[in-house]
């Protein structure tokens, strides 16, 4: 591959040099910082060789690359040079800001918290097999060095933060070091005060809400200080000043306040993982190939490490994680024996192998979200798999992406049957989802364009778009699941009106909860699904109104459900609204690809005959 050809083409496909904000990478994807998303091109990114797909997400433009993540991101940054943030950035949604903030903040983390992890869990499985002691100094120094990252995080967040936010990391780190400094913790021990006021002892190694608000709030002293103070004594009057400031209303309000946030933000989801038990594992290792796909794993992160900080081990997030990686890897290797595609073979064997230690998006990307039967043995493989796991309560020890050659994660000294539970996990994920891709895989003989008109009923139907305003492809739509018609085809509008109608006769088969989205069977049999914006479920039915319900029969036009498209707009999401055809195996579905505002038949679909 060439990756400097690549690299050039990705720059101009998400705007040019002067584009790009910031540019980071992670395992698998480049995440670009734009200062105008609406340059960035995402249908010629995924055309790029060397480009597995792209999708905004997290306030981020992520080009997802695969295992090459690091010659691309290095070839990339040797065309940018000093060309970043030159534009003017773009206005963001609240929302945007924060989401992008959290990630940017925890991302990198992972790596020194995931090595650490693993060092200290193969210590654990070298004591359990009696080949070191744990008594030993060599043990003990060794068990030290992996637990430096998690001892240290509040000053590694203070890095990381200070860098989102574009302030003296150095200064930063000092001023979020006084948490736990041990003189400082000896003091917190045995009780003090500062300007008469008693400071709380908390015991902040290992925590990472006191060092965000600390931060947050020490940039805002460092640009306050640096825009007031003269020119000649800032090197050394705006860190004194913002240090002491920060450093005392952290020990004060900011820390004790962030130690109750994580505690409760621990608890919360906690309280969720106890109370749905294995079902809430189960299903979040069903709905992962989404999340990855979508960027939206990426929240989790705030909540894995905070729970490690908390509880020093995690039992919902890591153990679905296994279950859907495994499953990933298993369904390419399935479909690497049964395809007669040269080029998909390669392809799979090169994504399971990936999959199978750890890394999914070479296979998300590569073929799960390109064929439906295959997406559908990963949901199997990770539902039968999350079950196991979830039953047997299995826990992760560091935060890592689940796999091979991080099975050492799940190792517990007090519990020696948890490894054991990862690797029957680990086995069932993958044997469920061989099989299932075996059985369910069928080699593509014709294109899903061409259809054989000798089995088409003559009953058809003409589909009106569901809602007003300018219609467009369904490619165009800023999120894989639907661009890539994981869900069928169908249309995308952008909205001018806040109404969605039904586009011909049928009854109400689905009402989400949160209101966001319905299904429909028309008369003719054909099962659609409307879904109005991106990411909306969030607003959990704020500013939604449905007009019907479940088991109502409607008539072309008939009112579905209003939606305040202005407050939809404010709350930062895209109110793009989806129509596709979900049951498409038994439809030929030509859709009707002019972009226009007109009222039209947008897509005609006809029942295909049994064989």
């Amino acid at each position: 591959m060439d990756f400097k050809k690549s690299a050039k083409e990705i720059i101009e496909k998400v705007g040019g040099a002067g584009n790009v904000a910031s540019l980071i990478h992670c395992s698998t994807r480049l995440r670009f910082s734009l200062n105008d998303f609406d340059k960035a091109d995402l249908d010629g990114l995924k055309k790029i060789d060397g480009v597995l797909g792209a999708v905004i997400a997290g306030g981020q433009c992520q080009v997802i690359i695969g295992n090459d993540v690091v010659e691309m991101y290095d070839a990339t940054q040797e065309f940018l040079g000093d060309g970043k943030g030159t534009g003017k950035a773009k206005k963001q949604s609240i929302g945007q800001i924060v989401l992008d903030f959290i990630i940017g903040v925890f991302q990198p983390l992972v790596p020194a918290i995931a090595g650490g992890g693993i060092l200290k869990s193969v210590l654990m499985l070298i004591v359990m097999f009696g080949w070191m002691s744990d008594k030993s100094s060599t043990y003990q120094i060794l068990n030290l060095i992996g637990g430096a990252p998690l001892y240290l995080l509040p000053l590694l967040v203070a890095i990381t933060a200070a860098q989102k936010l574009n302030v003296n990391p150095l200064v930063a780190v000092s001023t979020v070091g006084v948490l736990i400094l041990p003189d400082m913790a000896t003091m917190l021990e045995k009780g003090t005060s500062l300007f008469g006021m008693h400071v709380l002892n908390v015991t902040y190694s290992s925590q990472v809400f006191p060092a965000i608000l600390s931060i947050l709030l020490y940039a805002v002293m460092e640009r306050f200080f640096t825009k007031y103070s003269p020119k000649p004594i800032r090197i050394f009057f705006v860190p004194m000043m913002s240090m002491l400031i920060t450093a005392p209303l952290t020990l004060l309000f900011l820390g004790p306040l962030g130690y109750v946030i994580g505690q409760y933000f621990v608890a919360a989801i906690l309280f969720l993982n106890v109370h749905l038990g294995w079902v809430a594992t189960a299903l979040l290792a069903a709905a992962l190939p989404f999340m990855v796909a979508t960027g939206m794993h990426k929240p989790m992160i705030p909540y894995v490490v905070a729970t490690f900080s908390t509880v020093g081990k995690e039992t919902l997030y890591l153990p679905a994680s296994l279950a859907h990686n495994i499953s990933e890897s298993g369904t390419c290797f399935a479909i690497a024996l049964r395809t007669n595609d040269t080029r998909m073979r390669a392809t799979a064997i090169s994504a399971g192998i990936s999959a199978l230690f750890g890394i999914t998006e070479p296979a998300l990307y590569g073929v799960t979200l390109q064929h439906k039967r295959a997406l559908s043995s990963v949901i199997i493989g990770s539902l039968v798999g999350g079950t196991y796991v979830g039953i047997t309560g299995l826990a992760g020890f560091t935060i890592v992406g689940p796999g091979l050659a991080s099975l050492p994660m799940f190792v517990d000294k007090s519990n020696p049957m948890n490894i054991v539970n990862a690797m029957i996990g680990f086995g069932i994920s993958f044997a469920v989802s061989f099989v299932a891709s075996l059985l369910l895989w069928k080699n593509e003989k014709v294109s899903d364009k061409k259809v054989d008109t000798t089995k088409v009923n003559i009953a058809k139907e003409d589909l009106d778009a569901p809602v007003a305003g300018q219609v467009m492809s369904l490619s165009h739509v800023p999120d894989d699941v639907f661009s890539q018609g994981l869900l069928g085809k169908g249309i995308a509008v952008t909205p001018t009106e806040g109404k969605l109608v039904a586009p011909t006769s049928g009854t109400i088969q689905m009402v989400y909860e949160t209101k966001h989205a319905l299904g429909m069977t028309t008369d003719a049999g054909a099962e659609l699904l409307f879904h109005i914006g991106l990411d909306t479920v969030q607003l959990k039915g704020k500013y939604f109104d449905v007009q019907v319900k479940v088991g109502d029969h409607v008539e072309k036009g008939d009112l579905l459900e209003t939606f305040d498209l202005d407050k939809i707009k404010e709350a930062g999401y895209n109110p793009v609204t989806m129509m596709v055809v979900t049951n498409q195996d038994h439809y030929a579905v030509d859709v009707d690809e002019t972009e226009t505002t007109e009222p039209h038949a947008v897509m005609n679909i006809s029942k295909l005959e049994a064989n």
